[in-house]
């Protein structure tokens, strides 16, 4: 099940379902864009015998109803930050191993997840990490703003839709006048959508990837992430922490997983450290994305798609994946500064100097103009730098962006 066309689909999980032989329907409502993204001109994957239905995934009856015309399917998976509750319900009906639709649905409502947290009790060999419960408030559908304005707020506090994604709509509010004002603009954009005010976390953040079975939860890996100057929350890059992720925040972030009922299938869940706690910010019950997934899959050395697909086949994840922990990686997002048209950029490229390979990959042809989002639709390009120095990796990446440009009018 999918939404729009992206990379995690059409470099990763399609050409794993081809490398397990499966045959795959994939149910989408935007069928045209899909059926461009895997076009007969594209030689540089190999995709799967594919049928794109059309279907509104978003309605899990019509998303059950469609299935069930062809008859019950070995797995029901969606990579969709969107559908993971429809899938998971989906494959519920069927009797096929999935999510439990109840963490889908905590994680991906913001407002829930908060209350969920705060609700749950960790037994007592977890770590406190109750001890200290995110702050939050919902102003659901049909409440206004001005509601807001007596509201006693933590300031400054992040307003942010409470089924967002991708920092979009995500902002720094300074005072219950501006909490007001910003929720305002939002609507206007997102009519009667539901907000969720939250105290702002401030600290390192830092990412927590893992995959299980239901029986095994394995951490893949975590990333350091650095953002742009608020009042906006934008990925500038990611580096890649050490292996094994750092403690005591890891085994924080995983008992508060569990609390939720996370454990099947791929997460990526991010947090802010503060001394020895760990304080989630939110948790993606889906494969990290803007291509971290397709580099994370490179620098552990294993078949990490092909697994998440065997998870939802009711196949068990091995005791030890045999991932790697030699690599690192530094994700550089190149951002636009300003609306307007992309007048000249680099083209794809790919190089590998010193033991480090640059992998640069346009997201925004030449020639095309564009509003400015403060969200990651402002990346104008990605650059992958991996090898297992990183001294050398950041030298690589400083070297790269000197040498070329990025211009704007």
């Amino acid at each position: 099940m999918a939404l729009n066309p992206t990379d995690s689909v059409t470099e990763g999980f399609l050409p794993a379902a081809a490398r397990l032989g499966l045959a795959v329907t994939l149910l989408t409502d935007q069928p045209e864009a899909h059926e461009r993204a895997y076009g007969y001109g594209r030689r540089d994957h190999a995709f799967p015998a594919l049928d794109i239905v059309p279907c509104d995934v978003r309605d899990f009856a019509e998303v059950i109803s469609r299935i069930a015309a062809d008859g019950r399917p070995d797995a029901v998976f969606t990579n969709s930050d969107h559908l993971q509750t429809q899938a998971a319900l989906a494959a519920e009906y069927f009797g096929l191993p999935g999510k439990d639709w109840r963490a889908a649905l905590r994680t991906k409502n913001k407002a829930e997840l908060r209350r969920a947290l705060a609700a749950a009790s960790p037994d007592a060999a977890a770590p406190l990490w109750s001890a200290a419960p995110v702050w939050s408030a919902e102003l659901a559908t049909g409440q206004e703003p001005a509601t807001l304005a007596g509201l006693d707020a933590p300031y400054p506090c992040v307003v942010k839709p409470r089924e967002g994604v991708a920092s979009e709509d995500v902002v720094l509010v300074a005072d219950a006048d501006e909490l007001v004002r910003r929720c305002v603009e939002i609507r206007a954009r997102r009519p009667g959508a539901a907000l969720v005010v939250e105290e702002f976390l401030d600290g390192e953040l830092r990412t927590l990837e893992t995959l299980g079975d239901g029986r095994t939860l394995h951490v893949l890996g975590g990333f350091r992430t650095e953002l742009s100057p608020p009042p906006h929350f934008i990925e500038e890059r990611l580096h890649l922490l050490p292996a094994p992720p750092p403690q005591p925040h890891t085994d924080q972030v995983l008992a508060q997983l569990r609390a939720l009922g996370v454990g099947f299938g791929v997460c990526h869940t991010e947090y802010v450290v503060q001394g020895d706690r760990a304080r989630l910010i939110e948790v993606n019950y889906r494969a990290i994305g803007d291509q971290c997934d397709l580099v994370l899959a490179e620098l552990l050395g294993i078949p990490l798609f092909e697994y998440i697909l065997r998870t939802h086949l009711g196949e068990p994840l091995p005791d030890d994946l045999g991932a790697r922990t030699d690599g690192r990686v530094r994700m550089e997002y190149v951002l636009a500064d300003r609306a307007g048209r992309l007048a000249s950029a680099p083209p794809a490229s790919v190089t590998e100097r010193d033991g480090v390979r640059l992998d640069y990959r346009p997201l925004r042809g030449v020639g095309e103009e564009h509003p400015l989002h403060h969200t990651n639709r402002d990346f104008l390009g990605v650059l992958r730098a991996t090898g297992t120095d990183q001294g050398r990796i950041d030298a690589a990446v400083a070297q790269f962006l000197a040498a070329h440009r990025w211009e704007i009018v």
